[in-house]
């Protein structure tokens, strides 16, 4: 080992809750941006902007500004999202409880919240494709946020327990 590394001079780790904010934040971001790409090449039939339909008027939410604002309204729920997962998964390494996970706030929209947006169809009357697509979205989206907070909390416990041997 080099001295340098002997003194431990290895970049300091993000704090958790930091590193938890910048995952959900990247999570909505990155993947409602999916969403309207799965949209705009008609894999669904519902884009981002069905966040703002029931709250403001106008008919600018049904354009771009009303996309790029829905995708950072998402990134922001995302956040609350990615605590969810921290505050009651984040010691489960596998990824399957992202993958239950990311099924479980699937059933959460389109089953329980649904009725708060008209801009999606009750689940019955929403084709294949969008039920798949949808899936699937919220799947990867699971096991992304799932794995990347379940890997740093586990990564920081294993530093901790080396660091006190």
């Amino acid at each position: 080992m080099t001295k340098e590394h002997e003194m431990g001079n290895y970049p300091k780790p993000m704090p958790m809750p930091l590193m938890v904010f910048w995952t959900g934040l990247f999570g909505g971001l990155f993947w409602s941006t999916i969403g309207f790409m799965a949209y705009y090449f008609h894999f669904t039939e519902i884009r981002p902007n069905v966040l703002l339909e029931p709250w403001l008027l106008g008919k600018w939410k049904f354009g771009w500004q009303g996309t790029l604002v829905s995708i950072l309204i998402l990134g922001i729920l995302s956040i609350a999202v990615a605590f969810v997962y921290y505050a009651l998964l984040k010691k489960y390494s596998s990824w399957w409880f992202g993958l239950g996970y990311g099924i479980l706030l699937f059933l959460v929209v389109f089953f329980l919240i649904n009725p708060l947006f008209p801009g999606i169809k009750p689940i019955a009357d929403l084709s294949r494709n969008t039920i798949i697509t949808s899936v699937c979205l919220y799947s990867i989206y699971g096991i992304f946020i799932g794995y990347s907070i379940s890997y740093e909390y586990q990564n920081k416990k294993m530093e901790e327990k080396e660091a006190a041997t």
